[in-house]
């Protein structure tokens, strides 16, 4: 048996502290900030007096008098339906592509995942504003074959398009996720099949899709709670115009917050927008039963 002074000594406080760094900023940056914000939103806090309880107030109003609401919410989901698949779709694809074994391979990954390191960045979005202008590159290029161009950020019909159009090019967080998933398909799959007669198309959706699901899923809700929280490129490029065809809800939650300074109102929205994000990514997870496919249930997703 073993002396006290050489049982090495064991107690569960050495792991929680070294883990008290993340907990200190859980608690102290994430839990307490959203207690404050529930609180604040039944509340009218302008940041310059004292909140004042309104209870359901700010909420009810929000629901029956608040167009604003309703025009921005549509337009983040209008934004999430078409940027999330045609970002998935686009990263699948070029990860498809960097999984081939071609000379000068790591290089050609580099350069395609460059853009998503800066695309969120104002300095990226000033240029994106730039480029779609009516004096940018785009209409440069059009000039070249005799196009006249249009104002693409000016015009209502095409400025969404322009953000949609720069969230798909940052494409390569998805792609690497992608890419390694890929990976881990064993290539006797494809051996099998292409003895059986499959054809490429017929591998794709027969082995890759099913194989990759679980991964699509994992995109597919990161993805989908990013591009709810969109704030920096519209609020950079259009700042919600023009006629408000780019005003994001998160812009809107912005300008009532720190410019209205209508602080309790914006906590009551932040809650509804988390409510609204619970509530997409419960329906994905939901759905997936019937399109996921697991190895270890038996292919049952």
């Amino acid at each position: 048996m073993k002396s006290k002074k050489s049982r090495r000594w064991e107690t569960p406080f050495a792991g929680y502290a070294f883990l008290s760094p993340w907990l200190i900023g859980f608690f102290l940056l994430t839990l307490y900030p959203m207690v404050q914000s529930l609180y604040f939103s039944f509340t009218d806090y302008s940041l310059l007096e004292a909140p004042n309880w309104v209870g359901m107030e700010n909420y009810a109003k929000i629901f029956t008098e608040d167009r604003l609401f309703y025009k921005s919410l549509t337009i983040t989901i209008l934004f999430v339906v078409i940027s999330v698949p045609l970002k998935l779709i686009t990263a699948l694809l070029m990860a498809m592509f960097l999984n081939q074994k071609i000379r000068g391979m790591s290089i050609y990954r580099t350069m395609i995942y460059l853009p998503s390191l800066i695309g969120t960045s104002v300095a990226v979005a000033i240029l994106w504003r730039n480029i779609f202008g009516r004096d940018g590159m785009v209409n440069g290029f059009l000039a070249l074959f005799g196009i006249k161009g249009e104002n693409w950020i000016g015009n209502p019909d095409t400025a969404l398009s322009t953000l949609i159009l720069l969230v798909v090019w940052q494409f390569g967080s998805s792609m690497v996720i992608f890419l390694a998933g890929l990976k881990q398909i064993s290539p006797e799959l494809y051996e099998a099949s292409a003895i059986d007669g499959a054809s490429k198309v017929k591998q794709f959706f027969k082995i890759t899709l099913p194989m990759l699901s679980p991964v699509i899923l994992f995109n597919l809700v990161l993805q989908t709670i990013g591009s709810f929280q969109m704030f920096t490129q519209a609020f950079v490029i259009t700042k919600g115009g023009p006629i408000q065809s780019t005003y994001m809800f998160a812009l809107y939650l912005y300008q009532k917050a720190f410019a209205g300074f209508e602080m309790g109102y914006a906590s009551a929205l932040a809650w509804i927008l988390l409510i609204i994000i619970a509530i997409f990514t419960a329906v994905i997870f939901f759905t997936s039963r019937f399109w996921v496919f697991y190895q270890t249930e038996g292919g049952k997703g």
